[in-house]
């Protein structure tokens, strides 16, 4: 998919890096100044600051991932010391509690090839329809459907879509301050969004640093989004 940028106290910090490592098993890589944590579909990266709040009661409410063995997943989670604050019998799932209050949902996949894969980003919205069509439009994917859920499926991640009466806070700044699609021909997709009025908060650069093009945009309901050329290849 590209990456997830999340958001902590600085206090939380040792404690968020441990749940992602030890917890689900990511893989800790430096790419320039940043540290990297590598899991199968996706980057995390953890950014020290102060927070406007958790997950929930943003435009991200929380993130998804498959496990192959809920149950080991979960014994080992709490063995840690972290909360899980939900269990679901049909489908298998568990909902974690990050530090800095992140929501993590987990789903059981006993077919998984790896132990932990990257599966969907929940989005709460007042307007699923326009969102899905939004994110069809700007970046392509195909439209899909989990449950009751409307989707648009990407390489790597599916956006699920969940209505909402109120409009949630947008993500900058938040516990899941941004996410981030990775793009081949970065520059000209720019180019492109700008010429159909998608305007931009970062517009196009390289970062010698990291070897990564970015730019960044909030999409309509405040999800900030940056876009990266270059980092798929610290795989």
């Amino acid at each position: 998919m590209g990456h997830l940028h999340v958001l902590v106290e600085e206090a939380d910090y040792e404690a968020h890096r441990k749940a992602w490592i030890e917890g689900l098993g990511a893989r800790p890589e430096q790419v320039g100044p940043l540290e990297a944590l590598l899991l199968p579909g996706v980057v995390v990266a953890i950014k020290k600051g102060e927070s406007a709040g958790g997950s929930e009661g943003s435009a991200v409410n929380h993130l998804g991932f498959m496990v192959r063995d809920l149950e080991a997943t979960v014994s080992r989670w709490e063995k840690l010391g972290y909360e899980v604050f939900e269990r679901r019998p049909g489908p298998t799932q568990a909902f974690l509690r990050f530090p800095g209050n992140i929501k993590v949902e987990l789903s059981e996949f006993p077919m998984l090839v790896n132990p932990v894969e990257h599966h969907h980003i929940h989005l709460y919205t007042t307007d699923v329809a326009g969102m899905q069509k939004w994110y069809l439009d700007t970046f392509g994917g195909k439209a899909g459907k989990r449950g009751r859920f409307e989707e648009v499926w990407f390489p790597g991640v599916r956006l699920s879509f969940a209505p909402v009466e109120e409009k949630p806070a947008g993500t900058k700044g938040r516990g899941v301050d941004h996410i981030g699609f990775e793009i081949d021909g970065l520059e000209a997709f720019c180019k492109r969004a700008a010429s159909r009025g998608i305007e931009f908060d970062v517009p196009y650069r390289h970062v010698s640093a990291i070897k990564t093009s970015v730019a960044f945009l909030t999409d309509p309901w405040g999800t900030y989004i940056e876009l990266t050329e270059g980092l798929d290849k610290i795989r």
